[in-house]
């Protein structure tokens, strides 16, 4: 070797293509000795025998077909009809904090919209100085900005208020998606319009069959809505409110009306189905909180979970989870492996963006006992994630909105899980 390399000095690419060989040599010796080599290995694999498609096979991109199962999904006994249900958010199959387009919960009251954009219309009307109408051209001469915003279902997790009913994260917590959000600040459009000094609330309407309709107050509107046309750079899907909808960030979802046509200013709320009969908070007592807006702090551990079990045995293993909150941002969650026992501070990585989702992990040597796996979400407000228990003290199970509860996961010997309840 002295004599070889006698004058000369390594090259960068001789060194790399030397430890490359170096490197196959091991993963050949350790192949072999755990018995037969493996054949994902030393076989030829088909797709390395024949060319591929081309660049005009999918003029719009499609998952891999190996990626099939990662599709929302619905639990059918949920709803007396699909026209008016929902489907929830893989999130045990996701990862960082952007939800794709084609995976966003939907929730319905009438069916999806379809809607031509060139025959769309947003009127404002009620307390202003004028009355206008805009179409989608004229939407796009506005000033618009782009957010990353959570979308949360009041109703999420609203099975698991009287126990552990559905065994899932996708079904407990998946009536939730984020995606950044590119639209018009509503005050613009409002300032526009001119709002009369006696108008202190709006009401939204959507030009879907059920004529969807919330009241929000002006403050709100005025602060942070936006009238969004694009989620994720792209046009929104008709599922989403194509060709525009409301985002009312930090707020439960029903007020974020899709295929929005007409912003009412009034002086008083309107009282409306969707804020009366529902989506209010029924108390114990049998009194009812109205106007619960915020979606309070929360998480969950997506993996390990039912649908993502521990497949790999004893080692090495990863936790991963979201967290979100209506009031601001995360700062931390803190995760425990046993039930609460003790508690550890997980590692919060990528962006921290307000009311927006948060992606958290630990990291973690698994013996192969039994496993109470648990998040718990601080906010930027000091708020802490509070268990079902301590919820329940003063909520009664009587609701079906605003459960932020601390979510439990049972994993056994063999890494199977399922939803449990411990507190």
């Amino acid at each position: 070797m002295d004599k070889i390399f006698k004058g000369m000095k390594p090259s960068r690419r001789s060194f790399l293509t030397g430890a490359a060989a170096a490197g196959a040599g091991a993963v050949a010796t350790v192949a072999k000795g755990q018995g037969a080599p493996d054949p994902a290995i030393v076989e030829q694999q088909p797709w390395r025998t024949f060319l591929g498609e081309g660049v005009d096979a999918y003029p719009y991109g499609m998952p891999s077909e190996h990626e099939a199962h990662v599709i929302r999904r619905s639990v059918p006994w949920l709803t007396a009809d699909p026209i008016s249900s929902v489907n929830f958010t893989p999130l045990h199959e996701l990862d960082g904090i952007i939800t794709p387009n084609g995976l966003c919960f939907e929730r319905h009251h009438g069916g999806i919209a379809e809607v031509d954009p060139a025959e769309h219309r947003l009127m404002i009307n009620g307390l202003v100085d004028k009355q206008m109408v805009f179409t989608m051209d004229d939407l796009k001469r506005f000033p618009r900005e782009n957010h990353v915003y959570f979308l949360e279902c009041a109703a999420n997790s609203g099975m698991e208020w009287a126990g552990a009913q559905l065994n899932g994260c996708q079904f407990t917590h998946g009536m939730i998606h984020n995606v950044m959000y590119t639209g018009i600040p509503l005050r613009l459009l409002l300032e526009e319009a001119g709002v009369k000094t006696n108008g202190k609330w709006i009401m939204v309407e959507g030009a879907d069959a059920a004529g969807m309709n919330r009241s929000i107050p002006i403050e709100k509107a005025m602060d942070d809505c936006l009238i969004a046309f694009k989620m994720n750079g792209e046009a929104l899907r008709p599922e989403q409110g194509y060709p525009v909808r409301l985002v009312v960030p930090g707020w439960e979802g029903n007020m974020w009306v899709k295929w929005l046509r007409r912003i009412e200013v009034g002086d008083q709320p309107w009282h409306a189905r969707e804020e009366t009969s529902k989506y209010t908070d029924l108390l114990e007592n049998g009194t009812a909180r109205r106007f619960t807006w915020e979606m309070d702090a929360k998480s969950v551990i997506t993996n390990p979970s039912p649908q993502a079990p521990i497949t790999h045995g004893p080692g090495p293993t990863v936790l991963t989870g979201v967290a979100w909150s209506g009031r601001g941002t995360i700062p931390r969650v803190d995760v425990t492996i046993d039930g609460g026992k003790n508690w550890h501070q997980a590692r919060m990585s990528g962006p921290s963006l307000n009311k927006s989702m948060h992606r958290f992990y630990f990291e973690f040597d698994w013996d192969g006992t039994p496993l109470l796996l648990q998040s718990r979400a601080h906010d930027s407000t000091g708020y802490v994630q509070p268990t079902k228990n301590e919820l329940r003290a003063i909520r009664g199970e009587n609701s079906i909105y605003h459960n932020n509860g601390i979510q439990t996961w049972y994993v056994n010997e063999q890494g199977i899980a399922e939803n449990v309840e411990i507190s």
